[in-house]
């Protein structure tokens, strides 16, 4: 059942009957599919505007209880104090931590008393609570994106898994991408301003081997993270092989083992803070920005790398950075006459710099 559709019963169950006036903006959406639209300058008139972020909020001590009547105040705690983490997940802003951290405070302590107590649960800061309360009062109809922050990074964010603020992508310093196979696990450290800092890649021999034992990929990838250098974000690349071909199976499997591996050794803090640092980025996406695929399969993008690598000493503007003390040691590694060929490392680059262009093209 869906938020909107949710929030009704909610309001006229038993005791917890509020008057709000059907032509409020607060119950507009849930009007609309209740009866028919009331005309224009009525709504207008017994419109109560409910706080937006657009309003200053200067510290958390101005009261919450003074941006909202005590109805809103009564439908917001009726909806906080009774709804399960399935409900809750349905409020964007509260899905994955924030919603076990609302329920483990209200089982440990009761119902919440005022809005103001919302403050004492971990992950929730004064413009989070606000938000929140303005999307239960407000719960968009469908295909409603207003209150959508990121809806201009949308052609973006459709191929990186889990979405996150466009605040975080608009201030990162540096990500790393990371690529990985059936024998090795290639990363790229790039820059905002596309200048490769660390690329390199480590050898795993005992990948897929035996019956795929938990306590080898967990050396074998720690000693991997373990010289991966830190940035803001870590993209991962989502390989697109389908589950339902049993040939594939083995690899899809340790595919799966490896990203899952690196989910939860790459996040560190995010017990702490919630805030994810590693996302997936489809093979398939930075296989069509640099024109690779062929049919559904991707061709390789080595002679692309070694294009950049020549742009890096030859043009005064390249598309990418190099450290002039290591070109020459990436092109001979690249170099036609090499037989063990470097996949994932070109592939780790590639994603980085697809990434990179993808949000600059979104941003603008």
């Amino acid at each position: 059942m869906s938020f909107s559709a949710w929030l009704p019963s909610l309001l006229r169950r038993g005791s917890y009957f509020f008057h709000v006036p059907l032509g409020s903006c607060q119950l507009q959406p849930l009007h609309h599919s209740w009866c028919q639209k009331k005309s224009t300058s009525a709504v207008q008139h017994n419109c109560v505007n409910s706080p937006t972020m657009n309003q200053t909020f200067k510290t958390p001590e101005d009261a919450l209880s003074n941006l909202y009547s005590s109805e809103q105040q009564s439908a917001i705690l009726q909806v906080l104090n009774t709804a399960s983490e399935s409900k809750l997940s349905t409020i964007k802003l509260l899905r994955g931590r924030k919603s076990v951290n609302l329920i483990e405070h209200r089982e440990k302590y009761g119902p919440f008393q005022n809005l103001q107590s919302l403050l004492n649960v971990p992950l929730f800061q004064y413009k989070t609570v606000v938000k929140v309360c303005n999307f239960i009062l407000n719960p968009p109809e469908k295909g409603d994106r207003r209150e959508r922050k990121i809806q201009d990074t949308r052609p973006l964010m459709r191929f990186i898994k889990p979405e996150i603020e466009r605040e975080r992508l608009e201030t990162l310093d540096s990500i790393v991408s990371v690529v990985f196979g059936t024998r090795k696990i290639a990363w790229a450290h790039v820059d905002r301003n596309l200048a490769v800092h660390d690329w390199q890649q480590e050898e795993c021999g005992r990948f897929m081997k035996g019956t795929y034992i938990p306590a080898v990929y967990l050396e074998e990838i720690s000693s991997v993270v373990s010289k991966i250098p830190e940035a803001d974000l870590y993209i991962l690349e989502k390989n697109g092989l389908s589950a339902q071909n049993t040939n594939l199976f083995p690899i899809t499997l340790h595919l799966r083992t490896v990203e899952a591996m690196l989910y939860a050794l790459l996040q560190k803090t995010f017990m702490q803070d919630g805030q994810h640092k590693v996302l997936s980025m489809a093979r398939s996406t930075v296989g069509k920005y640099f024109g690779l695929m062929v049919g559904d399969s991707r061709s390789s993008g080595m002679d692309l790398v070694k294009q950049f690598l020549l742009q890096s000493v030859t043009q005064e503007q390249p598309r990418l950075s190099f450290p002039q003390n290591k070109v020459v040691r990436y092109r001979n590694l690249f170099s036609s006459v090499t037989q063990n060929r470097d996949e994932e490392m070109c592939d780790s680059l590639l994603q980085a710099l697809a990434f990179y262009e993808l949000l600059l093209k979104n941003s603008t």
